[in-house]
């Protein structure tokens, strides 16, 4: 593996080269998808590492080794991922690693939030854990009590709630009974507490649901798993209609659908969805009697949608995982849109031009037909842009809300971005794409020897008709960890109405907010004045209006297109502006003397160093955390030789 060093102030910074340059043909991405098919017939959460506890030596480092990052809030925009697996100071817990986060809130108090998730204790070993984390100041802060069962194998977590305020934990534990089933566990607190875990059934990669419909089947509890490593055989869906105290005996489902989700529709009709096929198609099964507790629960009709690609799992960006799994939602609200179904996932396109897309389908008739599929992503097709776990999730009042991790700025896809996009008329037109996370390098911090490479199978998002709560992992510690963002800033901003634009925050008038153009059509090159180039001259921030304010493509505008000749924001090195990071003068390259000062930025120190911010930060901090650091390095190394100006 290669390293950058930066040889006056002896700084290695190691870049990983875990995935294949771009672009991919055909044949690579067939074989890719072929693989997959055999994989998913495999039992996926198999165990290869003894558990390992943590490793003090990275806890407590000697005082004299190089400070270890702690970014436990990640600003961005006008939201703040924050990190869930914290220790008792809600710092970052250094060497362990945190991944396929799912998450519930209580309907009686949406400040109560439990997000649940796979926990490595030590980095080096693939033994896992039932993590938790609970919240009472909507996701300000997080207390991680410790793990359900300590000791326990446990993985595939599952959260909900019930209309009580009660949280529920699914988890499969293969190892219990020495087969493989999953336990529920129940808190009553908050989730700062749990009763003992239930047995539940259940296998590989298995989902729950809870019905709040307040109808004949409100608090029932849905569960579903994988065939191919079951507790049961072909049995693969059980219920539970006491509160999580017992469950069924597990039945069949036609079409097996498995790696999916389950979702209740407004009368408590249960649908379930599934990987594909292997000719694009879903199977979507429903129950028109699961809610009904004197009924045995059975399956009346089933079909085959297609949604325009393929499930897949041991994929470029994920190596080791699925690449998404498919979604299903339905419309509860009282709207036009009431009662429709909703498939979303991330598909493999068969197109080595755009290898991945976010793709939806609609039932307006209880799953009978459905619509042709749409791609969400709005991003021009490219090798090595991959739209992938996308997620899917709709608001009482219809609203539909999609978030995915995105390769679409980085040429080598070895850096994702969480992206949003919503829809208001039942998936027909879908919002423009908002990116609202930094980028990470999403290979980072594989778990086990040899390692899991995977970021986890999935992460779970939850709409209200506020906005949407997001549990995802992500690397910005250099590990993998679990953070919780919450959007509403995005959701309103980007739709402005009359009244705000007329306040000023809309200076270019193209309808949508300010700090929505930045990043996408405009650029703001003038330092973090919040204010696109084309609504001022002074772009540079230096005081003049001179050359590096100028059109440079002369199309009459001031905007992303004019900034140097790399116009590609995401690609690492670059600012966010497109100019080289590190480029002082705006001469659109890096020079000896930028190198000297960037040595001096780093070895000033962090916030608060005097002349940080009117120098140091504007040009050197690649990740707007407000420190020149460790973090930084590689991207200015890399516009310093050159590699980010490369064609």
């Amino acid at each position: 593996m290669p390293s950058l060093i930066l040889p006056a102030i002896g700084i290695l910074q190691v870049i990983s080269t875990g995935f294949p340059m771009f672009p991919i043909n055909g044949e690579t991405l067939r074989s890719i998808e072929l693989a997959s098919a055999s994989l998913f017939k495999k039992p996926h959460d198999t165990i290869k590492n003894p558990y390992l506890p943590p490793d003090l030596a990275v806890l407590r480092p000697a005082s004299s080794a190089q400070p270890i990052p702690s970014r436990v809030r990640i600003p961005f925009g006008q939201s703040i991922s924050v990190q869930v697996n914290v220790d008792a100071n809600g710092l970052n817990i250094r060497g362990d690693v945190a991944n396929e986060p799912s998450i519930a809130i209580d309907p009686t108090n949406r400040r109560r939030i439990l997000v649940g998730w796979r926990q490595f204790d030590n980095a080096r070993s693939d033994f896992r854990q039932a993590g938790r984390a609970y919240s009472t100041d909507g996701g300000e802060s997080w207390t991680f009590p410790g793990v359900l069962e300590p000791g326990e194998f446990a993985s595939d977590p599952v959260v909900e709630s019930d209309l009580s305020g009660h949280f529920y934990y699914l988890s499969l534990q293969p190892q219990r009974r020495a087969a493989w089933e999953c336990y529920l566990y129940k808190s009553t607190d908050g989730g700062a507490t749990f009763f003992s875990g239930v047995y539940a059934f259940g296998g590989d990669k298995e989902w729950m649901v809870v019905d709040k419909t307040r109808g004949i089947g409100s608090g029932n509890i849905y569960h579903i798993w994988s065939p191919f490593a079951s507790c049961c055989g072909g049995a693969l869906f059980t219920r539970s209609t006491d509160g999580g105290t017992t469950f069924s005996q597990p039945v069949s489902i036609p079409r097996n659908p498995a790696f999916g989700t389950l979702a209740v529709s407004q009368n408590g009709t249960v649908y379930v969805v599934g990987r594909t096929d292997g000719q694009g198609r879903v199977p979507v099964a429903r129950s028109s009697n699961a809610r009904d507790p004197s009924a045995a629960p059975s399956f009346d009709f089933h079909t085959l949608v297609p949604v325009g690609g393929e499930t897949l799992l041991g994929a470029i960006v994920n190596p080791d995982g699925l690449v998404g799994q498919p979604w299903i939602a339905t419309d509860r609200s009282n709207g036009p849109q009431s009662g429709n179904i909703y498939i979303c996932g991330s598909f493999s396109t068969g197109n080595p031009g755009d290898p991945m897309d976010v793709r939806f389908v609609r039932s307006s008739d209880g799953g009978l037909t459905w619509s042709a599929p749409v791609r969400v992503n709005d991003d021009s097709p490219r090798p090595s842009s991959w739209q992938w776990f996308g997620a899917m999730s709709v608001a009482p009042g219809g609203r539909i809300d999609v978030v995915w991790y995105d390769t679409r700025t980085d040429l080598n896809a070895r850096r994702s971005e969480l992206y949003y996009s919503s829809s208001s008329d039942g998936g027909r037109t879908w919002e423009r794409n908002v990116p609202v996370s930094p980028p990470f390098e999403h290979g980072l911090g594989y778990p086990g020897t040899p390692p899991q490479r995977k970021i986890g199978d999935y992460f779970q998002i939850i709409s209200d008709n506020e906005g949407v709560s997001i549990a995802y992992a992500a690397t910005f510690n250099d590990e993998q960890d679990v953070y919780f963002l919450r959007l509403e800033a995005v959701l309103e901003q980007c739709k402005l109405p009359e009244a705000t634009a007329a306040l000023g925050l809309d200076c270019n008038g193209n309808g949508q907010a300010d700090n929505c153009d930045i990043g996408t059509v405009s650029v703001d090159r003038n330092p973090r004045n919040s204010i696109p180039d084309e609504c001022e001259n002074d772009l540079d921030g230096d005081g003049l209006f001179d050359i590096d304010d100028a059109d440079i493509d002369g199309d009459g505008y001031l905007n992303i297109d004019d900034a140097c000749d790399y116009n590609d924001p995401g690609v690492p090195g670059l600012s966010p502006d497109g100019r080289p990071l590190g480029d002082v003068d705006a001469d659109c390259r890096v020079t000896l003397a930028e190198y000297a000062q960037f040595q001096l930025c780093l070895s000033q120190g962090g916030p608060g160093t005097p002349g940080a911010s009117e120098l140091c930060e504007p040009n050197f901090d690649s990740d707007r955390d407000r420190d020149v650091d460790f973090f930084d390095a590689a991207a200015f190394l890399r516009a310093f030789n050159g590699d980010a100006l490369a064609d």
